[in-house]
């Protein structure tokens, strides 16, 4: 654990030092989400324990609290703030938590690594003959029912692939390992997912509309 420069207090955060108060300059360094709110790095994350960490580390950098210090702490403030605040949204949701990881491990990102499983493509054919049948579909029809239960299917599907995710992130892999591929391709099929999702939910209120 790193001390304050200032009292020599353990930090929780680099952000912050909790015991003096001092905020602290991260220039030329990266700091990890985990670092960010003083949690393990680890893929199991407690949501009562992040915003709790949130909050708690907010108290002591939020801007407001600065209004009337020196441009430099002002600044200071607000860079603290804003990597509290990213460092919350990537851990709190499981995909962009599963790519930091992947990518902190140095497993391949989504350029580097573009496929999917081999036994989810066959179950995206199906799903693009679907959604191909549903444009200009109106609601009450064969085709309506037929995305309905296309966005059940989907949104099963996706707790089923993030279980995997978790199965191969728990615990944490070593850096470079074989399963960081593996979980890269889960993350692509996610990332399928939520595309196809979004569309649905477009071509549903098309034919909503269309029929009204």
């Amino acid at each position: 654990m790193s001390l304050c420069p200032v009292c020599e207090a353990t930090l929780t955060t680099p952000l912050v030092c909790l015991n003096c108060k001092t905020l602290l300059s991260t220039e030329g360094r990266e700091v990890s989400p985990f670092e960010a709110l003083g949690v393990e790095r680890r893929w199991e994350i407690d949501p009562k324990q992040l915003k709790r960490a949130l909050l708690d580390l907010s108290r002591h950098v939020h801007p407001d609290y600065f209004a009337t210090a020196e441009p430099e702490q002002r600044e200071l403030a607000e860079q603290a703030s804003a990597t509290l605040n990213e460092a919350f949204e990537t851990l709190r949701d499981d995909p962009r938590r599963a790519d930091w990881l992947v990518r902190a491990l140095g497993g391949p990102s989504d350029s580097e690594e573009r496929q999917m499983p081999q036994a989810f493509l066959m179950q995206v054919l199906e799903w693009n003959e679907v959604l191909e049948e549903a444009r200009g579909a109106t609601a009450g029809t064969d085709e309506w029912q037929a995305m309905i239960d296309l966005g059940a299917e989907l949104s099963s599907e996706r707790e089923e692939r993030l279980e995997a995710i978790a199965a191969q992130l728990t615990p944490l892999p070593a850096a470079g390992a074989e399963a960081l591929i593996e979980v890269r391709r889960e993350l692509n099929a996610v990332r399928y997912i939520d595309r196809t999702r979004a569309e649905l939910k477009s071509l549903r209120l098309e034919a909503s509309l269309g029929g009204a």
